[in-house]
C-alpha cells in the first residue's frame, strides 16, 4: 500500500474511533469550530470543504451543524464560506444523541 493511502487510512480509522467513543482527539489544541445557523446561507461550501479526516460538518436540511467532537478547529471551513459565519467555538457542549445517530447512518450508508 502507499504511503499516502496509508496515512489516508489511519486518518479514516482515527475518525471512526472519535464517532464511537464520541470524543475529541485529546492532542488537539484547537478548539471546534461552530456554525452560526441565523447567519447562515446553507450553501454547503463547508461541508464540501471539510477534510475527510475530519468530516466534521453535516447539513441536516435546514441546518449545517459542526459536531465538535469530530472537528479539530482547522481552518479551512472558515476560509471557504461566503458568509463569515462559522466562529471558534470555546465553549462547546457534548453533541446530542439524535446527532450521533444521524452520523451512524451516514456511515453505515458509504
Amino acid at each position: 500500500m502507499p504511503q499516502n493511502e496509508e496515512i489516508a487510512a489511519a486518518a479514516r480509522a482515527a475518525r471512526t474511533e472519535r464517532v464511537t467513543t464520541k470524543a475529541r482527539k485529546p492532542g488537539w489544541q484547537k478548539p471546534p469550530r461552530r456554525i452560526e445557523s441565523s447567519e447562515c446561507i446553507t450553501c454547503d461550501s463547508c461541508v464540501r470543504s471539510c477534510p475527510p479526516e475530519f468530516n466534521a460538518i453535516f447539513d441536516r436540511g435546514l441546518d449545517v451543524v459542526i459536531v465538535p467532537e469530530l472537528c479539530s478547529g482547522c481552518p479551512v471551513c472558515v476560509l471557504v464560506c461566503p458568509v463569515d459565519c462559522i466562529y471558534v467555538d470555546e465553549d462547546w457542549s457534548p453533541t446530542d444523541s439524535d446527532m450521533w445517530t444521524h452520523i451512524a447512518a451516514q456511515e453505515a450508508g458509504r
